[in-house]
């Protein structure tokens, strides 16, 4: 049987150097901690997604450490060199334009190449946009799931939508201010209506949250200019879960026929797809609907 992989931080491999994972501020300098300005003073280098934007940290907090670029153009010629450097005994440390690196960002790889080469990776925990707008947004943090960034393909965009129609947990999504409103969209055509928080700027000057259902966030957003940084956080939890459909019957069980299509004609606009979904909903075909649409 296979032994797993077992590392203790506080043992330092000798030779060898340790990539550090270290968390940077989201907007807000004063999020810095101690620890990751000691850190990034004491490492022999660091790999940052944005070596401009990052200079500008270091700068402020007197920080001399060489500065090298790993993003993910580079990151197949740049990983295995850092590896290199750290397997002859450099400390690395790895930052991302913001926030925790690792997520939503190529240090994954990083981290996968250091694991492979048995490095240590230590962690130097600080500011998280996914988590911080979890906790301000008034919605259950008991189960949640962080989903990251969705497709930009419409249809895509609906089958991940499709996807995770059945998770009973919060969601967090990161998400553009020229994408919000096609995205919020997409959410109400599949997922009709939930509640939801739209938080952006975190720990800047022009930090807003705004907490309502799907289509509250639409109607509040569709005379405002939609600028800064995005996170989305839905309660998606007991919605159209199985337990819940098996308990209670689906949404849709009290409805007639004809409620039924017109529910979603309300809200795709459109007959022909309303019919589509309805006949999806009761596992039949399309041409059954219509027949007894027309019998009625």
């Amino acid at each position: 049987m296979d032994t797993p992989q077992v590392q203790k931080s506080y043992e330092r491999k000798e030779g060898q150097g340790t990539l550090y994972l270290v968390a940077t501020p989201i907007g807000n300098l004063e999020d810095m901690t101690f620890r990751s300005v000691r850190i990034l003073k004491e490492v022999d280098c660091i790999a940052a997604e944005d070596t401009r934007q990052t200079r500008k940290l270091l700068t402020h907090f007197d920080i001399q450490s060489r500065l090298v670029s790993y993003h993910e153009h580079n990151k197949r010629a740049s990983g295995p060199e850092l590896i290199r450097m750290i397997l002859e005994g450099q400390s690395i440390a790895l930052v991302s334009d913001a926030g925790m690196p690792a997520i939503s960002d190529p240090g994954y790889d990083l981290v996968r190449l250091a694991l492979e080469a048995d490095v240590s990776v230590v962690a130097v925990p600080g500011a998280n946009a996914a988590l911080s707008a979890l906790i301000v947004s008034g919605l259950p943090t008991e189960r949640f799931l962080f989903a990251g960034f969705l497709p930009r393909d419409k249809k895509k965009l609906k089958d991940e939508l499709e996807r995770l129609r059945r998770v009973p947990a919060t969601i967090i999504f990161y998400e553009s201010p020229h994408r919000i409103v096609k995205t919020l969209e997409a959410m109400k055509e599949v997922w009709t209506d939930a509640p939801v928080a739209i938080v952006r700027e975190l720990t800047k000057r022009y930090e807003e949250v705004v907490r309502g259902t799907i289509m509250e966030c639409l109607s509040f957003l569709e005379n405002r200019e939609t600028l800064g940084e995005y996170c989305l956080v839905v309660d998606r939890n007991g919605a159209d879960s199985p337990d819940s459909e098996h308990a209670a019957g689906p949404w849709w069980a009290e409805l007639t026929l004809e409620e039924h299509v017109a529910r979603y004609e309300r809200e795709v606009g459109d007959r022909k797809e309303a019919m589509k979904r309805a006949a999806a909903d009761r596992n039949v075909s399309k041409r059954d609907i219509y027949n007894a649409l027309l019998e009625r």
